[in-house]
């Protein structure tokens, strides 16, 4: 019969023994019960926060400053049945204060009678700035930037049709 020796019994042991106490510091380390909250007392009530106000025309704004309105405005129109109407874009941003006289905007339809796959129409800011935006099904949602100027006073490259309504 095979004995087992002192120090063989000695070593379970203590590795039994660390391997105890491995686990109780782990256990120490989990996740710790959250206390259940008092059924007595009410969660706090939300408190009354600012509502978020529409952007507004700012005239001796920037660009910029005015970024946001016409964005604004560019986004009504997309939602619209109008989304695809060079005109509606113009008649709103009027309605919403920007000069008629500084907006350009581009073709509803192609030379061939297609509708146009996108539209861009803008509003020149001042003598170095102009509010963008492009719309269409090759665009798909609404785009609106601050570009620069172009060439006497212009915010759109190429041919634009006459704001004559």
């Amino acid at each position: 019969m095979l004995r087992r020796s002192v120090s063989s019994v000695t070593r379970a042991a203590v590795a039994a023994a660390a391997g105890a106490a491995l686990v109780l510091v782990l256990s120490a380390c989990g996740p710790t019960e959250q206390p259940s909250p008092d059924p007595t007392q009410s969660a706090p009530s939300p408190s009354p926060s600012a509502t978020a106000t529409a952007p507004s025309y700012v005239a001796d704004g920037t660009a910029e400053d005015n970024l946001p309105l016409f964005t604004a405005v560019t986004a009504k129109v997309w939602s619209s049945d109008q989304k695809v109407a060079g005109r509606a874009y113009i008649d709103a941003l009027v309605a919403a204060g920007f000069d008629r006289a500084a907006m350009q905007v581009t073709q509803d339809v192609s030379t061939v009678g297609n509708p146009a796959e996108s539209i861009q129409f803008s509003v020149r800011w001042g003598d170095a700035e102009c509010l963008v935006g492009q719309v269409g099904p090759s665009t798909g949602q609404p785009v609106t930037v601050v570009l620069p100027q172009l060439a006497e006073g212009r915010c759109l490259v190429g041919e634009t049709r006459a704001i004559d309504w």
